[in-house]
Parts: C-alpha cells; structure tokens; sequence
C-alpha cells in the first residue's frame, strides 16, 4: 500500500512530459504556419526572383528548422521512452508488491473470515439445538396445557352440576378423612337414629363423642356476586341469595346432625373451596356468627385438616393411656429379668475370682519347681552327697506339689 503514492508520481511525470512535447509540437506547427503567412504576404511585393530567393532561402530555412524540429522530437521521444520504461519497471515492481500485499491480506481476511464463519456456524447450531430443546419442551409444555384445559373443562361442568358439584366435595372430603385418620374412627354415609344419612361421622373419645361432617358447595350466587357482566343490582342481589343459601344449609345441618345423647353438642360443614371460606369469614361475619349459634363450625380443606390432625392427636393419647398397664406389665418382668441377671452375673464373677486366685497359686509352684530344677542342675556335689542333696531336693519338690 506504501507504493501507491509513487506510482501516481510516476504517472504525473509522465503526463507531464507528454504534455510537454505536444506543446512542443504545437508551437513549431503555429511558427511555420505564422512562417508561410509572412512567406505569402512578402511574396505579393516582391519581384520574381526575389521570389525565388526568398523561396530558397525560406526552403533551407524550413530544412533546418525540421531538422531541429527532428533531432528534438527524436531528443524527446527517446526521453519519454525512458521514461515510460523506467516508469513502467517501477510501476510493474510496484504492482507486484501491492499485488503480494494484496494476497497477505486476502489470505488474512480468509483465514479471520473462516473463522467467524466456524464460530457463527457453531453458535448457530448451539442455538438451533437450544431452540429444538426449548421447542421440545414447549410441546411438552402444550401437551400439559390441553390435558390442563381438558381437565379444568370437566372441572367446570362438574362445577356446574349441583348434583355433581356436592359429590366433589364428598369425595374430597373422604380422600381428607382417610388421609388423616385410623379406618375404624369414622364412617362415610353413615345413618343416624332420625334416619339422616350424613357424609362423615367420626367416632372420637369421649368427651367429644360422634362428629358429624357435611359437604355443602354454595357456589352459583357464589359466582354471580362477582360476575363483571353483571349489573351491580344483580351482583346485589346474588351476594344476598349466597348469603340465604349458606344460613340454610347451616340449619338444616344444625337439625339433622345434631343429636343430643348420642351426637356431639356440634357439627362441621365442609366447604371444599378456600375462596368460598375466605369470602364467607371477609364480607359475611353475620354468617359465621350464626353458624356459631347454631353450634356449626364451617370449615375449609385447610381448617378440615388441622381440625383432624388434633383428633387424631387425642386418639393417639387415648391408645397410649389404654395401654399403661401393659406397659407396667412389661417393665415389670423386665426388672424380674434384671434381677435374675444381676444374680448370675455375681456368681459369674464369683468364680472368675476364684479360678484367678488358682490360676495364681498354679503359677507359684511353677516358679517353686523351676527353682528347684535350676539349683539341681547348678549343683556341683560328689559321691553321696550329690546323691543325698538330689534325694532331698527330689523330696522337697514333691512336697511342695
């Protein structure tokens, strides 16, 4: 790149020095021609023979002046020739270093440019393979979402039958009932003495007695109250029938399932929607406080489950005081059992004690025998006495034995 800026030095000077001999040329051409005017303009004055003469001399005049003209031209068409060989040597030396140039940076572009072309390839299929993924779990995810809304669809129409609405609730009540307690402390559709047939009676211990449960789902003016398309008189009057619809189920709980002597002093009504709760004990405490008169607590799923988590506690504390006395029992003949062991384990040691104390007296007369042994064979006796201290040792040794 440094050798273009002496290349077009080299083609100005040319262009200079072509410029320069056209001028040349240019000149000669107007002073023959301004030559001849002044040939044309003497000759109309002149005689004959100075015609001549003038021709002559004008012819040899011209002669010299082409010759001039020539060795000029010839001057600088030589000039210009080497000029332009010299001019075009560089400009081919020129050509070839930017040309060389050019294909280092080519090479350098390509080798930049493969790259980004693998790295972008490589972040494209990255990305192509995140958005398979993401588009798997989307479909997944879509396949959730029909079988969500296909499940919240039957909901509805469950919700929208009253027949069908008031078995929801039973069967969340016994899935939240059998959940929470032993099998023989309640029972579902049980019959009461007045011929009621309530959908849960737990059997608790006394004081508390039989507890009758039962589902109720006030949930069409329930709807109403907050429909936005209703007017705000209808929305009234549904908050008011909601309202008439909860005392009535309350009394007819409070009249069929309270059974003094042989139910408890009062009754649960279950509501399976928290929603439904919530609004009851926000908006509507004239409800709940005439429920409490009634002697009808009203209950949500959550409420349902703390109330049968503390009976089950009560029946766990009932079982466990029933079953004292077995305890007692069972202490008892484990104290019986340790007594019988603390005794034998006294005659155990009884008798490691005495096999240590004989173990004892053993090893005194091994050392004794050993003794004995050592000073037999240390012994340095002659004749009778050797006999005699032998006989004598032999005599002591077996004493001791």
């Amino acid at each position: 790149m440094n050798e273009m800026p002496l290349l077009y030095g080299m083609l100005a000077l040319l262009l200079c020095i072509a410029t320069l001999l056209i001028w040349r040329t240019i000149t000669a051409a107007k002073r023959e021609h301004q030559l001849l005017e002044h040939v044309a303009q003497t000759l109309e004055h002149r005689s004959q023979d100075q015609h001549r003469e003038l021709l002559r001399d004008l012819h040899e005049g011209l002669e010299r002046q082409t010759d001039r003209i020539g060795e000029h031209a010839r001057a600088d068409r030589e000039l210009l020739q080497t000029g332009l060989a010299t001019a075009s040597i560089q400009l081919s030396r020129s050509i070839e270093v930017l040309t060389r140039g050019v294909e280092g940076q080519l090479q350098t572009l390509t080798g930049q440019v493969n790259t980004r072309l693998d790295e972008g390839l490589r972040k494209t299929n990255d990305t192509f393979a995140n958005v398979m993924a993401r588009l798997a779990t989307i479909d997944e995810a879509q396949k959730k979402i029909d079988g969500l809304t296909t499940s919240v669809v039957s909901l509805q129409e469950i919700l929208g039958d009253k027949r069908a609405r008031g078995a929801f609730g039973e069967v969340q009540l016994e899935a939240l009932v059998r959940n929470a307690l032993p099998p023989n402390t309640y029972a579902f559709q049980a019959v009461l003495p007045n011929g009621s047939r309530v959908d849960c009676l737990l059997d608790l211990p006394s004081p508390t007695g039989k507890v009758a449960i039962d589902a109720k789902f006030p949930l069409e003016n329930y709807n109403r109250m907050f429909n936005p398309e209703l007017p705000h008189t209808d929305r009234k009057t549904a908050q008011t029938a909601f309202r008439a619809d909860v005392r009535r189920h309350v009394d007819a709980i409070a009249d069929k399932y309270i059974l003094p002597g042989f139910t408890a002093e009062g009754a649960l009504m279950f509501l399976p929607a928290e929603a439904v709760f919530a609004e009851l004990h926000a908006s509507h405490s004239d409800v709940i406080a005439h429920a409490q008169m009634r002697r009808v607590w009203v209950v949500s799923p959550t409420t349902l489950m703390a109330v049968l988590n503390t009976a089950r506690a009560v029946l766990k504390d009932v079982e466990t005081r029933r079953q004292v006395h077995v305890i007692q029992e069972e202490i008892g003949r484990l104290a019986k059992d340790f007594e019988r062991f603390n005794d034998r384990m006294g005659a155990l040691a009884k008798h490691i004690s005495q096999a240590n104390k004989d173990v004892e007296e053993v090893h005194i007369s091994s050392r004794k025998i050993s003794t004995h042994f050592q000073k037999i064979e240390s012994a340095r006796l002659d004749g009778d006495e050797e006999e005699d201290g032998n006989a004598a040792a032999v005599a002591e040794i077996a004493g001791t034995v």
